[in-house]
């Protein structure tokens, strides 16, 4: 026995999501917000799961992200097949969302953007997230596509090793002879501990990992400045607030002028980085995926 999941229902269960409340998305499909609920009620028995949490705003269940990453990309099949037939508004471009972590977005990512044929007329909307997190935002249907570290692809997604990004621990030199008095005589693991260090966000384990690696599993240490941008945090790096894993791409002028110092020249860290994408066959995501790994096969370490 096949069980269909109806249109309608699919997209108010996506309207109340997107919406927040079942009254704004009665307003948006011009119905009212009974209607709504007894829609999403009735889709809830016919898969006999809840999808969605009655807070305020509403929330996806685990069952609910499925259906509305579903329900996204019908939308996105609807948009496309009905673009290819003439039948979308004159001029209303196709509109791809992608999650990118800062350091590619600050560095390669938008010359790759920029290979796209300017004919395709494709807007691109980017959700900033650090690379370790962006498969969360296509498990909930919120991207199609994504720069991530996981090569284990999301369901329904198809993923594509891009090649790695590589980080330099790097301090300013100031910031080395006040902190760091004996380096590189004595060994960075024996200095490392305590010293100030900048970090993206609490999430962000890139300087913890290298610290452990040099100090035998100490740790970066407490005293630690967020600084969450990719451009503010090698400026912090540069001013002094700390020591910081920098992208080599990003910080290769500095570290060439000696406004920053490599502190572990032998030692650099390798971030890969692979792109997923909704398994659909669309030719505005074709063109953005083949965009972004014909820069990344120029800018990014092998692939």
């Amino acid at each position: 026995m096949t069980t269909e999941l109806p249109l309608d229902q699919v997209r108010t269960l996506l309207a109340a999501v997107d919406e927040g409340t079942f009254d704004a998305a009665a307003t948006v499909l011009h119905v009212t917000p009974s209607a709504v609920s007894q829609r999403i009620k009735a889709l809830e028995q016919r898969v006999g799961r809840v999808l969605l949490q009655r807070t305020k705003p509403l929330r996806l269940t685990d069952s609910g992200r499925t259906v509305a990453r579903f329900a996204r990309q019908l939308a996105w099949l609807e948009r496309d097949t009905l673009a290819e037939l003439g039948m979308t508004p004159a001029g209303e471009p196709s509109r791809v969302t992608i999650a990118v972590n800062a350091d590619s977005l600050a560095t390669w990512f938008l010359p790759a953007l920029g290979r796209v044929p300017q004919d395709a007329r494709i807007c691109f909307e980017l959700r900033r997230e650090d690379q370790d997190h962006t498969t969360a935002l296509l498990r909930e249907g919120l991207v199609m596509a994504a720069v991530t570290s996981s090569p284990d692809p999301v369901a329904g997604c198809s993923v594509r090793r891009l090649g790695r990004m590589r980080y330099r621990a790097a301090a300013a030199p100031a910031f080395v002879a006040r902190w760091l008095a004996g380096w590189p005589a004595t060994p960075l693991g024996e200095l490392l501990t305590g010293v100030p260090v900048v970090v993206w966000d609490r999430r962000d384990r890139l300087q913890d990992a290298f610290a452990d690696a040099v100090t035998g599993g100490t740790g970066a240490g407490t005293l630690r400045h967020h600084v969450p941008t990719s451009e503010g945090f090698l400026d912090a790096v540069a001013a002094g607030l700390g020591w910081g894993m920098v992208p080599q791409a990003q910080a290769a002028g500095r570290l060439e002028r000696g406004e920053l110092v490599d502190l572990a020249p032998d030692r650099p860290v390798d971030v890969p980085l692979y792109w997923q994408q909704w398994r659909l066959d669309s030719p505005t995501l074709t063109a953005a995926a083949r965009a972004v790994a014909e820069q990344a096969a120029t800018t990014l370490d092998d692939g």
